[in-house]
């Protein structure tokens, strides 16, 4: 057996050992899915009802089968290195298909009958759509299959959002925005298109000018979808106020603080107090669709959402794709 020495990554170990190395076990995955998330080791070992010397000693055993560091080990508990952050992605994942086994199991055994669909399903969704669009499909989902019990995560559409969450195994399936006709912006995800929705002006009711207004704007406003088109106006001022949720933004606009511009999944339900006005003819959109992984796909709870997605009644603005 290789040691491992301090600062030295088990990589060095003769390839023959490596090669020959047994694959990690179901509790090894969960060691390192626990130290990852717990950010240490005695954490770790408290959820997992084990003592830190096993899961020290499982981390270990990981690594040279690995062969890479995983963590980095200090006084402020462990972090994971670049090799540790996508080994504890590929842990996640496999627990997950671990966990759908069952159910998929049983319900083949069953024929596919009707409710026998069960489990938890992961979902990862953006606020305006989570908060319009998904509560319909997830009534008819649950309506269709009792067993089914979804859990929904709100996750801001900033650097890798909902498809971050798929690809580090957190979700099932994220409803994501997606570039027109790119790939998807996480590599190795399935990424589907379920409509396009347009950005519209909403400013305050009855005012005369809104276009000279001053600008409110949120982070997750600016993207490739409408950077182009943001850039060919010279009406739009720099934003004076900026704020972290588009609800925060459509409140400040209904009591008159500026103008927005918005995409109309984030307009729906607007309150009293707010007008939205088309962007002429040609606006920005951007395109809202799912992203999750080739094996999850192929599973009876993810089918069945997407079934529903795909029958989903889209509001005004939307446009299936």
């Amino acid at each position: 057996m290789t040691a491992t020495v301090p600062g030295r990554t088990p990589a060095a170990a003769p390839a023959r050992e490596r090669a020959a190395a047994p694959d990690l076990a179901p509790q090894e995955l969960r060691i390192l899915v626990a130290v990852e998330e717990e950010k240490g080791f005695t954490a770790a070992a408290t959820r997992l009802d084990t003592t830190q010397s096993a899961v020290s000693h499982a981390v270990r055993a990981c690594e040279r089968k690995l062969g890479a560091v995983l963590f980095e080990r200090g006084r402020h508990g462990a972090r994971p290195t670049a090799a540790g952050t996508r080994a504890v992605a590929y842990a996640r994942r496999i627990l997950r298909l671990l966990e759908a086994m069952g159910p998929e199991v049983r319900g083949a055994a069953a024929g596919g009958a009707a409710g026998a669909v069960t489990g938890p399903l992961r979902i990862a969704a953006f606020r305006s759509v989570a908060a319009h669009l998904l509560p319909p499909v997830l009534a008819r989902l649950t309506a269709r299959h009792p067993g089914l019990t979804p859990r929904v995560r709100i996750v801001r559409e900033i650097g890798r959002g909902t498809a971050g969450e798929v690809a580090d195994g957190r979700a099932d399936l994220g409803l994501a925005t997606l570039d027109a006709g790119g790939p998807p912006a996480v590599p190795g995800l399935v990424a589907v298109r379920l409509f396009e929705e347009a950005y519209a002006l909403a400013h305050p009711l009855g005012h005369p000018a809104p276009h000279g207004l001053p600008l409110v704007d949120w982070d997750e406003n600016c993207g490739s979808y409408t950077r182009d088109w943001w850039d060919r106006q010279d009406w739009i001022p720099p934003a004076t106020i900026d704020v972290e949720d588009d609800t925060v933004a459509v409140s400040l606009v209904s009591q008159g603080l500026g103008m927005a511009i918005m995409p109309r999944t984030a307009l729906l339900g607007a309150p009293p107090g707010l007008a939205v006005t088309d962007l002429g003819p040609r606006p920005p959109s951007r395109h809202v669709g799912y992203v999750t992984t080739a094996e999850l796909a192929g599973t009876a709870a993810v089918r069945a959402l997407i079934r529903e997605l795909r029958e989903l009644a889209l509001p005004e603005g939307l446009t299936a794709a």
